[in-house]
């Protein structure tokens, strides 16, 4: 049982991870699972379970939350969710009869790719949102059959943002190679999520975030009852962390909208930039036995 000091800092850790993956549409993995593993020293895997539980409490939150502002395409996040279940699946078997040492450094480099697409689009975003430029493009096959368009409202510029969405088949391709990388890493596929649909798709970044937060409790559910199965869900954490990551993600919704989308592009540059560097260095340190400072 944990003591009580122990309780109040884990619970503020948690409600720090789902108050950001609420604001960047990810579960808050990589804040939970080093802490539970560095500061309280919970096993790796029992680590990676309790957060898969506080990725599905803060999607339950923070996604619940998003549609209920209207913000989340549920046509696209069903869409995407397929092609991003097939490749966890996939990947999932795999790590059973492949190593994943060399796609660690493969994915950084998209990480590092993203982030680098994320700073520089920023002043296109601004300019696109508060000019109302999502609808300018020309709409595929797919993306008029599903109506994957959509509106929300912007609540940092006060008005009604509309969108079409383009892309959708290379969208659902480049999903299967994020949850690809999700079951055969172990990483969280939050962030790619958002990243694909913002960039690749022109889907406004608010709505990528709130679609991603949509999508992933999805996922992590499968994988929740899976980890209880096997005995793995540390019944000392869960309550804390289910508690802590809903109220940080309930207060993360509601800033997100009323935040500018220049900064929500800045912080998703410095978060791949953090994904993308410590994947490198687990790679290299994997394939090349080369360490990579503070990695």
């Amino acid at each position: 049982m944990l003591e009580v000091t122990s309780q109040l800092t884990f619970l503020g850790l948690t409600f720090v991870a789902g108050f950001l993956g609420a604001l960047m549409g990810i579960g808050g993995g990589i804040i939970i699972v080093p802490a539970l593993t560095i500061i309280f020293g919970v096993p790796i895997k029992e680590a990676i379970a309790i957060s898969i539980v506080t990725v599905v409490a803060t999607s339950i939150s923070g996604g619940s939350s998003y549609v209920e502002q209207r913000i989340t395409n549920i046509r696209l996040a069903i869409f995407l969710e397929t092609s991003t279940t097939i490749g966890a699946f996939i990947g999932a078997m795999l790590v059973l009869i492949v190593t994943g040492n060399y796609l660690y450094v493969v994915f950084a480099l998209l990480a590092f790719y993203l982030a680098v697409s994320q700073i520089l689009s920023v002043k296109r975003e601004v300019k696109r949102t508060e000019s109302n430029d999502f609808m300018n493009i020309t709409q595929d096959r797919v993306s008029r059959y599903l109506n994957l368009r959509g509106d929300y409202f912007d609540a940092a510029i006060n008005h009604k943002v509309e969108y079409l969405v383009k892309n959708s088949i290379l969208g659902w391709i480049v999903s299967f190679f994020a949850g690809l990388g999700s079951g055969l890493l172990g990483v969280g596929g939050g962030v790619f999520k958002v990243s694909i649909m913002n960039i690749f798709m022109n889907v406004p970044l608010k709505v990528a975030v709130a679609t991603s937060k949509f999508m992933i409790g999805v996922t992590a559910a499968t994988s929740a009852v899976l980890y209880f199965v096997a005995g793995l869900l540390n019944l000392d954490y869960i309550a804390p962390a289910a508690l802590g990551t809903m109220l940080g993600a309930t207060a993360g919704t509601v800033l997100m909208n009323k935040i500018k989308v220049k900064w929500l592009k800045v912080f998703f540059f410095l978060l791949m930039c953090y994904i993308g560097y410590n994947m490198l260095g687990k790679g290299l340190l994997l394939t090349l036995s080369v360490r990579l400072p503070f990695t």
